[in-house]
């Protein structure tokens, strides 16, 4: 099946043509300005900061579940099962 659509090539449609860097120039560094939140800060190395949070990520769903295991076992004890 044939479209009757005809293309045109449009290469007037914009003023600026796109160019590419020189090979031997390198990008613009932004020195001098704050990490983001998603970018990696310049620290030497793990903080006690770190160690706590990772921590408390590791030992609060390990507590949590065991809680949750004794709950549930006397809980239906307490059911008479």
């Amino acid at each position: 099946m044939m479209s009757a659509v005809e293309f045109h090539d449009n290469r007037d449609a914009c003023d600026m043509p796109a160019r590419l860097r020189a090979a031997d120039v390198h990008a613009p560094s932004m020195i001098g300005q704050p990490a983001g939140p998603f970018e990696v800060h310049a620290d030497t190395g793990p903080s006690l900061r770190d160690a706590l949070v990772t921590g408390l990520l590791v030992i609060y769903p390990t507590v949590a579940t065991v809680v949750a295991i004794v709950a549930g076992l006397f809980l239906g004890s307490a059911n008479g099962a």
